[in-house]
């Protein structure tokens, strides 16, 4: 036997696969014999191998290694305290804190293990694995094969982490089984005869179940079931399906029967493209009445190329209740969309087609209009002589019904923009506009006629701008104090908004400090703002080196003459407008207030408040929402007035609470809804409550009392059951 110690001053001996050049008589020459005699575990790739103490039996074909011993060969690194490779068996024999760490990123840990040369097959005493997820699976032997499939036998599985206090308690939740099998070809962990345990107590048994591996981002199978009920629905369960189709596009079926509706089959596809994205989901179902209901919510986004783009919002329901009604995302009017845009620097062109859905009440189909197409362009042209610059803006739309004005519009207009600085630092911006509508309608009702108007109808709107402001600040030690006076003068013919033109896009108007410097205040196209006028108001603000910051805004419009083109009820309809302002409060991160509000011009009484706060830390934070407004006539939405609120809570490291509720403070007063929460989260697990009430009666939905369960394990999915009480 020969042995070699570490010599010439090394502290190490390290060996490498590539030097088959030198002796038989040194260390080195051994390694290059592990290479000749194992050309299928080594093949063309190196190994490296470090030891403290190398000996070479060559009669036997053993060579042993002690102290920190390290083997790296095709992203595999084994370390042990003692490693005997077998040149003949081609096998490898270690023992004594052994670590296999894996091109994927698992680690394999344990006392003795006796795999082949090129660690991919072998028996494995007192295992623990650490997966790339950091999730462990602990057993008492295991065996290897082809270094793809890993048997383990009497093992454990767990995301979580031990406790540091009390290392000897088991972890908040783990799979006991009495195999579990890891195939890395599959990427799949299989458990056969297992149960789990919460805090050490067996809750559920199965005798079998698999989940994808830490490296699988996306796996065909049955997602976790769901359970639930309510009075109207029965009980229902559901059993998605995910298919991953190829890398880039997917689908999932969720079928869910109920006991008094029947089945409800719906499903999401999602695909992605080099140039976009494609998002589509659906439902239908027959009911107990024997009508056939469902539903289509489908997005895509697609790049032409770098300035052009097209894309799509599809959104139908077969009936107004029927999202609510089975607990589907909805909205008070579903919009479909599909479009065309390009961008060229300061060129913007558009072709949009709509269709709308209301699901109120008073929603009449016949009523919604198709807009197809609708076309937009503009162009804001370079800096000119003296900062100048010049704009063009088209428009056009055709709207048809099957009940009602239809109608067609053209518009084109354009502007000269020049900004100004003064010596005071006052800045202003200069801009005259002109613009041209051509209208022509079918069946359009006038105020001022019995008689339907159907024809053409048009005006041509110039207008003079100029916006001025004036910001001045003062440092007051580590404050800074802002006040900046504004105003703005416009002046523009009288009239403009002839009955034969009609109201299409403006028809709801609301004033507030968002839109009192606007050249127009309306929404659209249809309504313009007409006459002389001067808009004016001033901003005060106090901002802190620490980020804190308080502004207050109030502001007000006067006109030469009353425009009757402004509803009554609206702020604006007389010569003065109401007051309108603003109040930003943040100090801190402890506190954000945001109050706005329209008062009155001859009384002060609130035409409009809304109330925005959100106050305290993460451990108990509290926040509000108040809103009021008077109604106006022709407006499509009445007077409005109600409070909503939420209170949360960090209870500890893992708990927190919340409740929270909508109160309409109109008439006699209603709770719109009430709901509590309480959430325990750590590494490993999610575990949420919810218990909630809906006052809301539409048709066929009826109040709603629902709690629900919800439990997330890491690595593992939802497991989620609830019981909804309606008509309690």
């Amino acid at each position: 036997m020969n042995s070699f110690r570490s010599i010439l001053a090394l502290p190490r001996v390290i060996v490498t696969g590539l030097l088959l050049s030198l002796s038989l008589a040194s260390f080195i020459s051994s390694t290059s014999e592990i290479r000749a005699q194992t050309p299928s575990a080594i093949g063309d790739n190196p190994i490296v191998f470090t030891a403290d103490e190398v000996t070479n039996n060559q009669e036997l074909g053993i060579i042993k290694a002690s102290g920190s011993v390290e083997i790296s060969h095709n992203n595999q690194v084994l370390l042990a305290d003692t490693i005997s490779y077998n040149q003949r068996q081609d096998m490898v024999t270690a023992s004594g804190n052994v670590s296999l760490l894996e091109q994927s990123g698992h680690v394999l840990f344990a006392e003795y293990m006796e795999i082949s040369g090129d660690f991919k097959t072998g028996i494995i005493r007192d295992l623990r694995i650490r997966l790339a997820d950091n999730a462990r699976i602990a057993a008492s032997g295991a065996r290897r094969t082809n270094g793809t499939h890993t048997e383990m036998r009497n093992a454990v599985y767990s995301p979580c982490d031990s406790c540091a206090s009390k290392p000897d308690q088991p972890p908040l939740w783990q799979v006991k089984a009495k195999k579990i099998v890891h195939d890395q070809k599959e990427k799949l962990i299989e458990y056969y005869d297992a149960w789990m345990e919460i805090s050490g107590v067996p809750v559920v048994y199965t005798p079998y179940f698999s989940h994808p591996d830490p490296t699988v981002k996306r796996k065909s199978g049955f997602l976790t079931p769901g359970m639930g009920g309510s009075t109207s629905l029965g009980t229902a369960v559901s059993v998605p399906y995910f298919y991953a189709i190829a890398p880039n596009k997917d689908v999932t079926i969720t079928p869910t029967i109920t006991s008094k509706e029947g089945l409800l089959m719906a499903g999401e596809y999602r695909q992605r493209y080099t140039n976009g994205n494609l998002e589509a989901s659906g439902s239908l179902t027959y009911d107990s009445n024997d009508e056939l209901r469902g539903h289509i919510d489908s997005t895509g986004r697609f790049d032409i190329d770098q300035k052009w783009r097209w894309g799509f919002d599809a959104k139908r329901s077969t009936d107004d209740t029927y999202l609510r009604r089975y607990s589907f995302p909805s909205s008070r009017t579903l919009t479909s969309r599909a479009y065309v845009e390009g961008f060229s620097r300061r060129n913007y062109l558009a072709v949009d087609s709509y269709a709308f859905q209301g699901t109120a009440v008073e929603d009449d189909p016949g009523q919604s209009p198709l807009v197809l197409p609708m076309i937009e362009y503009s162009s804001l042209s370079d800096v000119g002589k003296f900062g100048a610059r010049t704009s063009f803006n088209a428009s056009s739309v055709v709207m048809t019904r099957s009940e009602g004005t239809d109608t067609r519009r053209i518009s084109v207009g354009g502007g000269w923009h020049l900004p100004h600085i003064g010596r005071l630092g006052d800045v202003t911006d200069f801009s005259a506009t002109v613009r041209g509508d051509l209208y022509h309608v079918n069946n359009l009702t006038r105020s001022d006629s019995e008689n339907d108007y159907n024809g053409f109808s048009g005006r041509i709107h110039p207008q003079l701008k100029a916006d001025w402001r004036l910001p001045l600040a003062r440092q007051h030690g580590s404050v800074s104090q802002i006040v900046e006076p504004l105003a703005s003068v416009i002046v523009s013919p009288y009239g403009g908004n002839d009955t034969k033109i009609p109201n299409e896009d403006s028809i709801d108007l609301e004033f507030d400090d968002t839109n009192l410097f606007s050249a127009n205040k309306f929404t659209g196209f249809d309504r313009v703002e007409s006459g002389p006028r001067i808009n004016y108001g001033l901003k005060w603000g106090l901002v802190g080196s620490k980020g804190g910051h308080t502004t207050v805004f109030a502001g007000q419009s006067y006109r030469l003459k009353e425009d009757d083109t402004f509803a009554a009820g609206s702020g604006l309809e007389g010569r003065l407008s109401d007051f309108v302002g603003r109040v930003n409060i943040s100090p801190g991160s402890h506190l954000d207030l945001i109050y706005r509000t329209r008062l009155d011009k001859d009384n002060l009484a609130p035409k409009r408040n809304e109330v925005q706060m959100s106050v305290g830390p993460p451990a108990l934070r509290m926040s509000t929402n108040y809103v009021f407004f008077d109604s106006q006539n022709d407006a499509e939405f009445s007077g409005r007035e109600e409070i909503s609120g939420a209170v949360s809570a960090q209870l500890d490291r893992f708990w927190r609470s919340s409740i929270s509720g909508r109160y309409d403070l109109q008439d006699d007063g209603d709770l719109r809804n009430i709901a509590l929460n309480l959430v325990y989260e750590c590494e490993c697990f999610t575990f949420s409550t919810t218990i909630s009430r809906q006052f809301y009666e539409d048709r066929d939905l009826r109040p709603n009392d629902t709690i629900l369960f919800k439990l997330t394990f890491k690595t593992l999915g939802d497991v989620q059951t609830g019981l909804s009480n309606v008509g309690g």
